[in-house]
């Protein structure tokens, strides 16, 4: 093991440059190994089981976005509220606050929502 202030560097480049090379053998040793014979079926477009039919593109719902972003927006909640309910205690009161309002700027942001009608699927 190469020693000294560079020597950590070194043992890092040293296993870098071996994971890169496994890596590259090994995909070379399947390119090698794998049978290859080329059809116009594996071409196709392939989705569930259903042949493509018609153009590949397809124009989706804007509901189906809104939902994504909804879930996002509650995801992004989660992530901070359950590490701030761990150590709640040790927090004071000052991050009570801070998280209530966090917490109602989002209540208030689904209440727009469900105003908006964007939750609603049968319109």
């Amino acid at each position: 093991m190469p020693e000294g202030y560079f020597g950590q560097y070194a043992t890092i480049g040293i296993f870098a440059l071996a994971g890169m090379t496994l890596v590259g053998a090994t995909l070379q040793l399947a390119k090698l190994v794998r049978p290859n014979v080329p059809t116009v079926q594996k071409y196709t477009t392939y989705e569930s089981g259903i042949d493509p039919i018609g153009r590949g593109w397809a124009q989706s719902n804007v509901r189906y976005y809104i939902f994504a972003l909804l879930f996002v927006i509650f995801d992004v909640e989660a992530v901070f509220l359950f590490p701030w309910a761990i150590i709640f205690e040790s927090l004071g009161t000052q991050a009570f606050i801070e998280m209530i309002i966090f917490i109602g700027i989002l209540a208030l942001a689904l209440l727009y929502a469900i105003k908006k009608g964007v939750l609603e699927w049968l319109s």
